[in-house]
């Protein structure tokens, strides 16, 4: 079990980790959190039913991760449009941001809190190993945050398509980039046998 997921008895997963991965994974899914933000229905006072109809932004943020977690529904970086019909997806883009982007951004938060929440729970054995066993929807709350992590890891990187991914491996070792490269490839393959669990 160490360092991939297994089936459980009910449909859930387990992992073994050890206290560094515990602490790495904890890390980032912190950061992710304060990068996606508080939500909007955080404050005390908040009106449950304002919020209900609350509308999110309509342009695209401004950071390349939060773009990559957020991106525009309508863009086809490949397609080459006239002025106008480019300026027709601009608009329905932004529409469909302002209405989707808060309830987006609330799943996100869910997610990354619930692995948090799941890693503040684990007792470490006497070899600093513990075992983290998730019910099915942990687990796909698991498996989403994993991703929006490896998303993060992975525009901060530049990494576009696979061949990028191939230039990891032989990055030498004095590369700034390295220990982020090496957390993207490891948390890779965790979200791999984490997909190979549930769908076994």
């Amino acid at each position: 079990m160490p360092g991939h997921f297994e089936p459980i008895p009910g449909g859930g997963a387990a992992v073994a980790l050890d206290d560094v991965e515990i602490s790495i994974i904890r890390s980032l899914a912190v950061q992710l959190l304060e990068l996606i933000g508080p939500g909007p229905a955080e404050d005390a006072s908040a009106d449950p039913l304002a919020e209900l109809f609350a509308e999110g932004p309509s342009e695209p943020p401004a950071d390349p991760v939060l773009k990559r977690l957020f991106p525009d529904a309508y863009t086809d970086p490949e397609a080459t449009l006239g002025p106008r019909e480019a300026e027709e997806r601009r608009a329905h883009s932004a529409e469909f941001r302002r209405f989707t982007e808060n309830d987006l951004r609330a799943g996100k938060r869910e997610n990354a809190l619930a692995v948090v929440r799941s890693l503040d729970a684990l007792v470490a054995e006497g070899d600093s190993v513990a075992v983290l066993e998730l019910s099915p929807e942990e687990s796909q709350q698991w498996l989403r945050t994993l991703n929006d992590l490896r998303l993060a890891i992975g525009s901060r990187l530049d990494i576009t398509d696979e061949d990028d991914t191939d230039l990891l491996y032989r990055l030498p070792d004095e590369d700034p980039r390295k220990p982020m490269v090496m957390a993207y490839l490891w948390l890779g393959g965790l979200q791999e046998t984490l997909v190979t669990t549930l769908m076994g």
